[in-house]
């Protein structure tokens, strides 16, 4: 499938009469998907007729006999162009008269009865598929990552599909303090030289990490540019946009969907630094979206479709992380839009669903479904609140530093030509990343191993540099070890900690918001797991040599086992992903869903309050809700206040200066009229009045729903030619009987369309649009129609008085 558009390829192929707008912005990528086979615009399949707000009578009165086009569904009435909002309060009515009719039925028949009760349990049924399905696409990710990341290093000569794991886990020749070692598996140098040994050996190593790499990261970007380049980046800015009531058809598509999951395992491989727990949400919503086609009453109704949404991006953290309680608080706190109460049952369903698939495949080879289980073997105490609010106050300048970094990158790469070539953007990063890499064992690694490795508490079996200590003679018992001096690997692995948190920091701005898929979860994790460990350890030293300073006295003798330098790495990380994405009580739960560190809630809640404060104070948006305004798209953020004292009246459109508005009368305007006045503007519906000088406001009509109307009733209705008057009436008077046949299209009318005075303040509009989802709002003055205000007028004059770009937002 070609996709012309794809970065800079076409701005012109997106000009579209129809839509709100014209183009449309994905992580800095302008793109074409009005070819696109996913969602058609105007498919049979898809579509559903959109049952009348208000019934008319056919009184023609001698007249030609008049067909009621809406007696029967028109395919397209009631559904939306690509890159429009939904109007959340229709589509509500729709499900209400919907499950109304099957209440009705349901008492004549057996059979209706039968269908009553399909109806309401089909979505549990869709609820369970979602997380059969991502379960197992999630496992599938995982050991598919794991293979591809180890054979950067070498390959398993009993077969080569296995990781190496897996491979010496077979073998009998593994020592435990060598168990990384194995006769079965063999690096490319002991391959192509046969010895690891040697300056040789080393350069082949690194050459061959190197070429891996960028043959995996090569392939990431070219899959994604040929075939869907909605699967690059994140998905977590656009599903909220979408979650808000925004359509970008082909985003959850079946190719994007596909290729997002091929190219997430290339990514995650190559060792850029980035992660898959938000594209897993984005492959999580893919496949309820899919699932949705199968049930009607989710194929028709965008509403509906919504809720399976936010319960399938509960089920993207839940197989993401191993959390299903964090997953739906992440929906519910971080994503959605619309959550109600039976949506979080579901949600709660279907992350349990997908997490018990994930646990069978059991990808981690562990039998546990956390990802990074740790087990402490001493208390936290209460002064340890000081640093651990020390790596809180970190992980918030972190955090604000990363959104401004980041989005000033992503904004250069817009607007240069950097924007112009993704592939070799993608190919320099990753080929700077695994040359820097390479060379320090904490950035060869994976980062999901190296945050492992942060977290580990030592015991005496380890073997890894962070756990060389000098030993004492003292043993408390077999797994609680006294506060040691620190051994000569410590200190070097402190050094190589340090250059790994500023490669870190550096690369992670860059990386996200590639052509690639690209999570922050795991980044942001790495970087305040290295902080972290650096400061546990530096705590657990001080208490060693100072134990008899104020802050250890008392509760920290000689020989005690007081400083776990594991657990300021896990605050740490929870710190920093809090300052990046602003999360809290979700974030929380799923820092001990992940490592079963239930006891330690509360330092993870004094780092993530603070983290949140002070991002915060230095800039309110989280990384998504500013990439969502970086794209422009129309998101009326709830966490964001109104306070200034506009009225309607300033902010409706049409100006003084501009036209007067674009209206339809109720029984005035011929076929022809209308046409015209379609073909002449862009607008996504007109106001309908009863003439033009009273102005009185009788309904709304949607554009799409009048194109299609007229265009069946020439193909369908006898008589109906140019000249044919239109009307939005109840009754059509007489006609004179040489006229041609009238054109009754009443039934497309929104009777009831939302309305406001010109003096309403503009913080209960904006409340309004947010509490409702509207698309529009009508202003009147004693009856008579003023102006209109859509959810783009909210947002520029939101801009506006924040002193920032209106033009910068691209959509109604």
């Amino acid at each position: 499938m070609e996709n012309a558009g794809y970065c800079n390829d076409s701005f012109s192929s997106l000009q579209s009469g129809t839509s709100d707008e014209d183009m449309v912005e994905i992580a800095g990528a302008t793109l074409d998907f009005s070819s696109t086979d996913d969602v058609p615009p105007l498919d049979r399949d898809y579509v559903s007729g959109y049952p009348a707000y208000g019934s008319g009578t056919d009184c023609t009165n001698g007249a030609p006999k008049l067909m009621d086009l809406l007696d029967e569904p028109l395919p397209g009435v009631g559904t939306y162009e690509d890159f429009n909002t939904i109007d959340w309060v229709r589509e509500k009515s729709k499900d209400r008269d919907r499950h109304r009719e099957i209440a009705s039925k349901s008492k004549e028949s057996t059979w209706a009865l039968m269908k009553s009760v399909s109806d309401a349990f089909s979505g549990w049924l869709l609820m369970l598929l979602i997380g059969l399905m991502s379960g197992a696409l999630a496992g599938g990710i995982d050991i598919s990552a794991h293979w591809m990341t180890d054979l950067k290093d070498g390959v398993c000569l009993n077969g080569f599909w296995f990781n190496h794991e897996h491979c010496c886990w077979n073998s009998n020749e593994t020592t435990f303090v060598e168990r990384d070692r194995c006769p079965q598996w063999k690096t490319w140098a002991e391959l192509i030289l046969g010895t690891a040994e040697g300056s040789f050996a080393y350069i082949v190593n690194y050459l061959m990490y190197v070429c891996w790499a960028l043959l995996f990261a090569f392939l990431a970007v070219s899959l994604v540019r040929a075939f869907a380049p909605y699967a690059c980046g994140s998905g977590i800015p656009e599903i909220k946009t979408i979650l808000s009531g925004f359509i970008i058809r082909g985003y959850l598509g079946k190719w994007t969907l596909v290729i997002k999951t091929i190219t997430l395992v290339l990514a995650v491989s190559s060792g850029l630094s980035l992660g898959k727990e938000g594209p897993l949400v984005h492959v999580a919503c893919c496949c309820g979206n899919i699932l949705c086609h199968v049930f009607t009453k989710y194929r028709k109704n965008e509403a509906k479709r919504r809720e399976v949404l936010s319960a399938a991006a509960a089920v993207g953290v839940s197989v993401a992380f191993g959390a299903p309680i964090g997953g739906v608080l992440f929906s519910l706190e971080e994503v959605s839009y619309y959550f109600p109460l039976k949506t979080l049952w579901r949600s709660f369903f279907a992350a349990l669903v997908a997490a018990f698939t994930l646990r069978s495949i059991n990808p981690f080879g562990n039998s546990r479904l956390v990802l990074f289980y740790v087990e402490f073997h001493s208390p936290w105490h209460l002064l340890e609140l000081v640093p651990f609010v020390l790596l809180g106050i970190f992980g918030g300048l972190w955090g604000a530093f990363f959104i401004r970094a980041n989005i000033a990158w992503c904004r250069r790469r817009k607007t240069t030509r950097l924007g112009h070539y993704p592939v070799l953007e993608v190919l320099l990063v990753t080929a700077v990343t695994a040359l820097l890499a390479f060379p320090n064992e904490y950035t060869r690694m994976s980062t999901s191993e190296l945050i492992s490795e942060l977290f580990n508490d030592c015991t005496p079996l380890d073997s890894s540099k962070l756990c060389d200590y000098i030993n004492s003679n003292e043993t408390k018992s077999s797994n609680e070890l006294p506060d040691r001096p620190a051994g000569l690997n410590v200190y070097m692995a402190m050094w190589q900690l340090a250059l790994a948190l500023v490669f870190k920091m550096v690369i992670t701005v860059v990386t996200f918001g590639m052509k690639v898929p690209s999570g922050l979860f795991i980044p942001s994790m790495a970087v305040g797991a290295i902080a972290g460990r650096l400061l546990g350890v530096g705590m657990e030293q001080l208490a060693y040599y100072h134990h008899d300073w104020v802050i250890f006295r008392g509760w920290c003798s000689p020989g005690a086992d007081c400083i776990t330098p594991g657990l300021y790495a896990m605050v740490g990380a929870a710190a920093c992903l809090g300052g990046v994405t602003r999360m809290t009580v979700s974030l929380v739960v799923i820092m001990f869903e992940l490592t079963g560190g239930l006891e330690y809630i509360v330092p993870l809640m004094a780092a993530a309050m603070t983290s949140k404060w002070v991002a915060d104070a230095l800039g309110r948006e989280g990384i998504y809700e500013a990439h969502i305004r970086l794209n422009g798209y129309p998101f009326l953020e709830a966490k964001e206040e109104f306070s200034h004292k506009t009225l309607a009246m300033d902010v409706m459109r049409p100006r003084r200066s501009d036209p007067p508005l674009s209206v339809l009368t109720q029984d005035s305007m011929s076929v022809e009229d209308v046409e015209t006045l379609i073909a002449e503007t862009s607008y996504s519906g007109f106001p309908v009045v009863v003439s033009h000088e009273s102005q009185r406001l009788v309904g709304f009509v949607l554009r799409r729903d009048l194109t299609i109307s007229i265009e069946n009733a020439r193909r369908r209705q006898d008589g109906i030619v140019s000249t044919s008057r239109v009307f939005f009436t109840e009754y059509i008077p007489p006609q004179p009987p040489s006229s041609p046949a009238p054109l009754k299209l009443r039934p497309i009318m929104d009777l009831s369309p939302f309305t406001v005075t010109d003096q309403t303040a503009m913080e209960i509009v904006v409340d309004i649009f947010r509490k409702l989802g509207l698309r529009q709002c009508l202003v009147t003055h004693n009856g008579r129609l003023l102006g209109i205000i859509t959810k783009k007028d909210i947002l520029k004059h939101m801009a506006q008085m924040a002193n920032r770009d209106p033009d910068s937002i691209l959509f109604n």
